[in-house]
């Protein structure tokens, strides 16, 4: 008996000490509506999870809050499209190892009947103009998103913006901004991945697009285990190698939304 009880001591400690070898370890990311919204996160994640025995817990917020959280140390890793901010980030002590991941763009969507007459514009600024001119509405996300950053942007160069009741700063999501949008006969300013899942059921129109200020660049970033000794900056390594791997990079240019290539993959390597 006792015999048998060294066995099983013995056969207990050799699995306690397997469990953390198995155990799936969980890596928090805090990232953009867009990429959520778009289907992009719930095609790609799986495929690492499977392949690193991970589970990646995604917080998904507009691009001031993702940035905010993984200041806090609320997350491992932040992937959003705000370039000035993600330097200013990394430039802080914030974060490291920032890569380019992908890119789209910007497109202004609005209602069929195109009251600011701006469809078939190819010019940001001038098309801006039109809508506070012609009394039109525009939601805003107001939320400090990459998307509202590169509103805000826009509407200073432009000297002027809609006021009263034809400016709604909604404070929402991307998705939920097109639906607002879509209710109110409104204008808004979308990236063109999270429109395209929306279209048919919103059935707003592209009435700008192809400008080049409307470029629109993801980064990923570890947040500084320096400055957060807790965090799972492994994890957070091992998720911005994969998507920035030829795998990852291959599985972002094969993402199709509505049949059509939403995000494109761009980097290039380095660091």
């Amino acid at each position: 008996m006792t015999h048998l009880k060294k066995h099983l001591a013995v056969l207990g400690f050799l699995l306690a000490a397997a469990v953390p070898a198995f155990a799936q370890q969980v890596i928090k990311l805090s990232t953009t509506t867009s990429t959520e919204n778009s289907g992009l996160l719930q095609y790609l994640l799986p495929k690492f999870e499977a392949k690193t025995n991970s589970r990646v817990s995604v917080i998904s917020v507009g691009t001031g809050k993702a940035l905010e959280l993984a200041r806090n140390g609320d997350v491992d890793v932040t992937l959003v499209h705000a370039r000035a901010s993600e330097d200013k980030f990394v430039a802080e002590g914030h974060g490291v190892n920032r890569r380019d991941v992908m890119y789209n763009d910007f497109i202004i969507v609005g209602p069929e009947t195109d009251p600011a007459k701006i469809k078939g514009s190819k010019d940001v600024l001038e098309a801006m103009k039109k809508i506070t001119a012609s009394g039109a509405k525009f939601i805003s996300r107001g939320d400090n998103s990459g998307t509202d950053q590169m509103e805000r942007a826009y509407w200073k160069q432009v000297g002027s913006q809609p006021q009263g009741g034809n400016y709604v700063s909604a404070g929402l999501g991307m998705g939920e901004v097109l639906t607002m949008a879509a209710e109110l006969r409104a204008y808004t300013l979308t990236d063109r991945a999270t429109y395209i899942a929306y279209r048919a059921k919103t059935g707003l129109q592209i009435v700008v697009e192809g400008d080049a200020k409307m470029f629109n660049p993801y980064g990923i970033i570890a947040v500084n285990p320096n400055n957060f000794p807790q965090a799972n900056y492994k994890g957070a390594m091992q998720l911005v190698e994969w998507i920035t791997s030829p795998e990852g990079q291959g599985l972002i240019a094969a993402f199709k939304v509505e049949g059509q290539q939403v995000f494109f993959p761009s980097y290039k390597g380095g660091k």
